[in-house]
């Protein structure tokens, strides 16, 4: 690959979904690509823009993510020193939608730049096997083939899609190992998976890599209201602050569609590069421990964890409650600060089940974790009653909270940590470690932290009502 800006590689990934498989600790409010769960020290997101860095390689990355995600996509990059531009879809269309957009955007650059599709929540064991299956593939993106890197499979999975290789492509591509796409095959029992890997089929590992052209093209023939409708909504988009919001309207106007069924089973171009790299979609708990580090028992834990006669298990603890087992074997235990999952390995998959069922009952553990982050910092709930409740507040050196009022409850706040800027009405005042201040009902009112560390509070609501939605912004500098 030469350091030519034109031939350089444009990735985009992928940063949708809720991840409910791995309740709870993937949720809406902070699904699971955001949290650390292969890694300890970096989200499955953050290790996937890591991934394509280099320079020579590829050009300035383009995340698509939904607009409730845009700040914990621009912190997680901020924090692991990355840059990208952040395109924000409006609602979810599945796949083709956000990888239309993909094309259209690369090819507003260039319109033969080869784009790279990723997921965010994906687990690669050897960036530099990716990195050489991505060079080996561009081969074939470069001669007008749509590219995608099957995972040679270690198991007969019936957790992921099979792709049936066939010939070898003509020229270099075909001497990378590249070959055509005989036919996509969905999800099998475990028999067929079996049978599929006998006959050399491989993994789909959703990963694809194309000539912008060449996508627009196939979507032009097999997908035209997709295409029109990206066209639209980025022909519409407006800036706002430093994200690229898609059209609403516009987008709201393709089908909801994968690109697998709006493109790949259609076309005659689709080429796969069988790959051996290490590699996960983290689809369920059971993926997980298969990925994580174990014991001499097998197990797998996280966090404040102790066990007794327990074998081939994951056991994963948040916060400071410590969670113990005893004689259990090939079992998932998740415990967080609100909510406890106890499952075996095996029926793990049927985790995201018991989420709708939460939901259904309109449990708000069900996709709100008790830490909320924001785009000034973050809030957790401490307690909740009748007629109160008791947060945690953290803001950002130089951030701001929204002017805003309540119709229904009064706060106190009180500074652990740092100094707090509060406007109530007309008046400014600072308050500092160990004070308090009061704010009744109805008084407008801004909370900020001038300093240079983090700003720590405690907020103790009391009055009728003390849910989210009893907040009148007035003036807010994110946009909400």
């Amino acid at each position: 690959m030469s350091g030519d800006t034109t031939d350089l590689i444009h990735p985009v990934i992928l940063c949708g979904g809720s991840g409910t498989r791995l309740w709870p600790a993937s949720r809406e409010s902070f699904p699971k690509q955001f949290i650390p769960l292969a890694e300890a020290h970096r989200s499955s997101f953050q290790a996937t823009a890591a991934r394509v860095t280099d320079g020579s390689v590829f050009a300035r990355p383009a995340i698509i993510t939904a607009n409730d995600a845009r700040f914990i996509v621009a912190e997680q990059l901020a924090q692991a020193g990355l840059a990208a531009d952040i395109l924000l879809e409006p609602a979810r269309r599945d796949s083709a939608a956000a990888v239309t957009v993909a094309a259209l955007h690369a090819a507003a650059r260039n319109p033969n730049a080869l784009v790279l599709i990723l997921a965010a929540d994906h687990v690669v064991g050897d960036d530099a096997a990716f990195l050489s299956a991505v060079r080996a593939a561009s081969l074939g993106a470069k001669a007008g083939f749509i590219m995608t890197l099957g995972i040679v499979p270690t198991s007969p999975s019936t957790a992921y899609g099979y792709i049936q290789p066939g010939s070898p492509l003509p020229g270099a591509a075909g001497e990378a190992g590249s070959r055509k796409v005989e036919r996509f095959l969905e999800k099998p029992k475990a028999d067929r998976a079996e049978q599929l890997i006998a006959e050399g089929a491989l993994w789909n590992s959703g990963y694809f890599l194309f000539r912008a052209d060449v996508m627009l093209d196939e979507l032009r023939t097999h997908s035209p209201e997709v295409l029109a409708a990206a066209e639209a909504s980025l022909a519409a988009a407006t800036r706002d602050l430093d994200f690229l919001r898609l059209d609403t309207e516009a987008f709201l106007q393709s089908p909801q569609i994968s690109v697998d069924y709006a493109v790949m089973e259609h076309t005659t171009r689709a080429a796969v590069l069988p790959v051996s790299f290490p590699w996960s979609d983290i689809g369920t708990w059971g993926a997980l421990w298969e990925v994580s580090p174990q014991d001499a028992d097998g197990n797998a834990t996280r966090g404040r964890v102790a066990l007794h006669g327990t074998r081939n298990s994951l056991v994963h603890s948040e916060g400071e409650l410590l969670t113990t087992v005893v004689g259990l074997d090939d079992v998932v235990v998740v415990s967080t600060p609100d909510a406890v999952l106890v499952t075996s390995r095996e029926r793990g998959g049927e985790v995201k089940n018991l989420v709708e069922q939460l939901r259904a009952r309109k449990e708000p553990e069900a996709d709100a974790h008790r830490l909320m982050y924001r785009p000034w910092g973050n809030y957790q709930r401490i307690d909740i009653g009748t007629r109160f409740q008791v947060k945690r507040i953290t803001v950002k050196p130089g951030a701001r909270l929204s002017l805003q009022k309540h119709f229904h409850r009064a706060e106190h706040w009180v500074v652990v940590h740092g100094t707090a800027e509060v406007t109530v009405d007309d008046q400014v005042t600072l308050v500092h470690e160990n004070e308090a201040i009061y704010l009744p009902i109805g008084c407008v009112h801004r909370l900020a932290n001038p300093g240079k560390i983090p700003l720590e509070l405690i907020e103790v609501q009391v009055g009728s009502y003390t849910g989210e939605d009893d907040i009148i912004r007035i003036e807010d500098v994110y946009g909400r």
